[in-house]
């Protein structure tokens, strides 16, 4: 008597061969489909939660597709960018669209599937055409060879998991390489300084977003400090966090590096170059440059060498659209040599704002540069998505760009993402 197999909703996507139905052994030796049921749950979280844990693989596939592939080809998820932004940040291969295999034609049989023999007729939604903005530029930077060779230079690093910002943060290409070059230095003991990391240039570029993500990504605590209400050098150390990303918490900053004393552990120090009396960045001198301090007189000194100092700041804000536009052609992406050039060029205004002698303690000054029209896009995008409910269910991709054209003669470069997103809401209004 032949026994009946229950299909569920979700079951319908993996079409059993019949080997499985007859041969036992390989029906134990299947791997669960837990990264299948995460992502048909809608659910970003559950996605990350099932790569973090190792359950599966961001190449798995998910029946006769790579999950990629299932991801932006069901038109059933309301936060399909967010999880393919999830995959593609735990390490999910771009290249597999382009694979009949793992990417086959809604019209292709099964043998043509199989054999991989003649043309290949990628579905309409996993072809960068296809894609709305966003999706486009995140696919498409997961796909470049520069991307591959930045993420190696942490690769076997406890900053590893800091290449997953790429797809939080649009563009600075340029400065995520160069921070990973600090870090992988500093994994290598190659330094033995302190890590103090600046980040500067125009508003709206992505600084806050990067130093905020920093501590997260690692899974390491971190303190912010508002720069714009110190008044003196006490001020520093008893400041709260004043973070909404953070954890709450009602220690000071001296609390804060005593709890965490000899542990990794992340301090930002917002808007720097704001603080109303310079002198009270003066005690910061010994830590950055000794890596360790008193925290209050006649105290102990504190080990302070395992902490990252994450700066933000304004400073050359004119000076880096000055730079940019005078190269041969502005419309062109910066160059890795323009790059370097313009953080060598950036030291002086800082050392102007800051002193000399606390830039001299900075390892590395990173201003952020304007976006390209590919990156001013995807932020418009991003903006359609998160302004809009189940934006991916009522609007394709093709409406989505729509929205997208109209809000970009709004857009004001010295403001960067700030006057996308409201140009994208003016957008939407109008639309209700």
């Amino acid at each position: 008597m032949k026994r009946k197999i229950p299909i569920n909703t979700i079951a319908r996507f993996v079409v059993p061969s019949p080997a499985f139905l007859h041969d036992p052994l390989h029906a134990i030796a299947t791997p669960k489909p837990t990264l299948l049921f995460a992502i048909a749950s809608d659910d970003v979280n559950e996605v990350r939660q099932v790569l973090e844990s190792g359950e599966a693989g961001p190449n798995d596939q998910v029946g006769p597709q790579s999950a990629l592939a299932f991801t932006l080809t069901n038109d059933k998820l309301s936060h399909k960018n967010e999880i393919v932004k999830a995959l593609l940040a735990y390490g999910a291969d771009p290249s597999a669209l382009r694979n009949p295999k793992l990417n086959p034609s809604a019209q292709a049989s099964p043998e043509e599937s199989e054999g991989g023999s003649g043309s290949h007729s990628q579905p309409g939604e996993t072809m960068p055409e296809g894609m709305d903005p966003a999706t486009r530029y995140y696919v498409t930077r997961a796909d470049s060879t520069h991307t591959r060779q930045t993420s190696q230079l942490i690769y076997r690093s406890f900053f590893r998991p800091l290449t997953r910002v790429r797809y939080d943060l649009i563009g600075q290409d340029w400065v995520l390489e160069q921070l990973f070059r600090v870090l992988s230095m500093h994994s290598q003991r190659l330094s033995v300084a302190p890590i103090v990391v600046l980040l500067c240039g125009p508003s709206g570029h992505g600084k806050s977003l990067l130093a905020r993500k920093f501590g997260s990504l690692l899974d390491i605590p971190t303190h912010t400090v508002n720069m714009t209400t110190l008044r003196s050098t006490h001020d520093l150390w008893q400041s709260y966090s004043m973070s909404p990303y953070e954890e709450p918490s009602s220690d000071t900053l001296a609390q804060f590096l005593l709890n965490n004393e000899g542990e990794r552990c992340v301090v930002v120090l917002d808007e720097i170059e704001k603080v109303e009396d310079p002198k009270a960045l003066y005690s910061l001198l010994m830590p950055w440059e000794l890596g360790r301090c008193s925290l209050e007189v006649g105290k102990r000194h504190v080990d302070l060498t395992k902490v990252i100092w994450l700066g933000t700041s304004n400073i050359g804000h004119n000076f880096v659209f000055e730079h940019c536009d005078s190269r041969p052609d502005p419309s062109k992406p910066i160059t890795r040599e323009e790059y370097r050039d313009l953080m060598d060029l950036s030291r002086p205004h800082v050392s102007q704002c800051l002193g000399a002698s606390l830039l001299s303690r900075v390892t590395t000054v990173l201003p952020f540069i304007p976006f390209t029209l590919e990156e001013t896009m995807a932020i418009a995008a991003e903006a359609v998505y998160s302004l809009t409910c189940n934006a991916e269910k009522t609007l394709t991709p093709q409406d989505v760009e729509a929205i997208v054209m109209k809000a970009l003669p709004s857009y004001i470069p010295s403001e960067g993402a700030r006057s996308l997103h409201r140009a994208v809401s003016n957008q939407l209004v109008d639309m209700i």
